[in-house]
């Protein structure tokens, strides 16, 4: 199995990435509303649109979900080292 490591604080997302990795799910699944930073925005996460959210994680890389691990098509954000041993089991 090859590993590709990337440091998106130092080489951003593009929106065509983001849009790539999100493969039309909602962009709620790679936001990271437990994020300081998102909190420090005061908004409500109720009604910030999904371009919006894209428009943020593309400004600020904190507020990503991480660790975003792809194996396969299968693309999975904040994954918890249990979780990402039981996906590469199978």
């Amino acid at each position: 199995m090859e590993i590709y490591a990337r440091d998106f604080f130092k080489t951003p997302f593009t929106r065509a990435e983001i849009d790539a990795l999100l493969q039309k799910k909602p962009a709620s699944v790679m936001f990271s509303f437990r994020s300081p930073s998102f909190k420090s925005l005061g908004l409500d996460q109720a009604k910030v649109k999904d371009n919006d959210l894209i428009d943020l994680m593309l400004k600020e890389p904190r507020l990503i979900r991480r660790p975003i691990v792809k194996i396969g098509g299968n693309v999975y954000f904040g994954a918890d080292s249990k979780t990402l041993a039981e996906i590469i089991k199978s």
